[in-house]
């Protein structure tokens, strides 16, 4: 059988990509370049396209190696330290969280992103399609930031981003802000969003005159960063997993 006619093999299942990511291979993302690239192989035969199928019964393997096994899925919670990206590789040679996890930890992913100089709150699992699942905005989930910025405050400016503003024509939902201390030339902040787009806070912020100089991150919908030490990372409990986002997202994917 050619390449070309395992690719038009669709059996009932799942996106080969996001069997890839449930198993904590990579992300979605990762696993579509690396099929298009042809290192992707399902039953021995390569797949040159991401557009296949794959059930419990396949055998995959990534390089020639078979994929481990898809495990329960699992979240931690993780202080982030400023000076880390999120990301596995950095072209410019800065240190990435994921240099700085447990060796006990399994291969996890990040739940979004936090910036290099930001801190706090930064989730992670060892499931993409979780991932996947928690960075929708239609969850609705509130992320809560406390925020220090150079300058006095304008209160007025302040509550008109609850109407959503729109910066060098990207239009943001609506954001809370609340001032919680102004001292001399700072002033502490207290910013809600709920869509989180890439560095949705300090554009915003920068476009209304405000330098900030530090952004920790203390919530993601339901969970926070609470007492949990600079670089710490906790595993959040099967329990609460299953409070907050039922048991069809966290059941156990059966082994092949």
């Amino acid at each position: 059988m050619s390449d070309s006619d395992t690719q038009a093999t669709t059996p009932a299942g799942e996106r080969i990509a996001k069997r890839l990511a449930r198993a904590g291979v990579c992300s979605r993302r990762d696993a579509e370049r690396w099929i298009v690239a042809g290192r992707v192989s399902v039953g021995g035969k390569r797949l040159t396209s991401p557009a296949f199928n794959v059930t419990e019964t396949d055998h995959i393997t990534v390089d020639g190696k078979p994929i481990p096994k898809t495990e329960p899925p699992r979240l931690w919670r993780y202080h982030k330290p400023s000076g880390l990206v999120t990301t596995n590789k950095d072209p410019q040679g800065r240190a990435t969280v994921f240099e700085k996890m447990p060796p006990e930890l399994p291969r996890v992913m990040s739940v979004g992103r936090l910036d290099l100089t930001s801190e706090g709150l930064l989730l992670l699992t060892n499931d993409g399609g979780l991932a996947r699942e928690l960075e929708l905005p239609s969850r609705g989930w509130i992320r809560k930031y406390r925020v220090r910025v150079h300058g006095r405050i304008d209160i007025a400016k302040l509550e008109a981003l609850s109407k959503g503003p729109t910066v060098e024509g990207v239009k943001y939902g609506p954001i809370l802000a609340t001032l919680d201390e102004q001292m001399d030339s700072n002033a502490w902040l207290t910013v809600s969003i709920r869509e989180g787009k890439n560095r949705e806070v300090r554009r915003v912020l920068q476009w209304m005159g405000y330098h900030v100089s530090r952004l920790i991150r203390v919530s993601y919908g339901p969970f926070q960063l609470g007492l949990l030490a600079r670089g710490g990372v906790e595993e959040v409990s099967r329990k609460l997993l299953r409070d907050q986002l039922g048991s069809t997202l966290i059941k156990p994917r059966p082994h092949r």
